[in-house]
């Protein structure tokens, strides 16, 4: 019997290979064990919520520019849509803020919406681009 070689996509990484995409600024008083934690369920976080046209999560498809967690726990995600017209443009926001919030060492959740630089598909990781058949 011939087995078919197939290509595996690993939807739930160890915490030690979920590797920020966006923008980080390195400095915080929060201890560097607790911030790594509170990173890898952030990405966790951003990984359920999907564009309702494309079937890759948002955190993929490189729609997520900027997660600072200051010193005071409020996150701020700097976030994307693949175009501006997108039909879930005003439910996207709240999607974002209800997928980290909750996570344990956030106490407050802000997030903006930008257009500056424009989305492109450059921005998709290799993962997003083999789910979608583009590489």
């Amino acid at each position: 019997m011939d087995e078919q070689q197939r290509d595996i996509i690993d939807v739930n990484p160890p915490v030690a290979d979920l590797v920020p995409q966006a923008e980080t600024s390195g400095a915080s008083s929060i201890p560097a064990d607790e911030l790594d934690r509170i990173t890898a369920d952030i990405i966790r976080g951003l990984k359920t919520v999907y564009d309702p046209e494309i079937p890759v999560d948002i955190y993929e498809l490189g729609l997520i520019y900027k997660v600072d967690l200051n010193d005071d726990r409020l996150l701020t995600v700097d976030m994307t849509l693949t175009a501006p017209g997108c039909p879930v443009a005003g439910e996207m926001p709240g999607w974002v803020e209800e997928a980290v919030r909750g996570i344990e060492g956030v106490e407050e959740v802000k997030v903006n919406m930008t257009f500056d630089p424009p989305w492109t598909p450059e921005k998709m990781s290799d993962e997003a681009k083999l789910e979608l058949g583009w590489l």
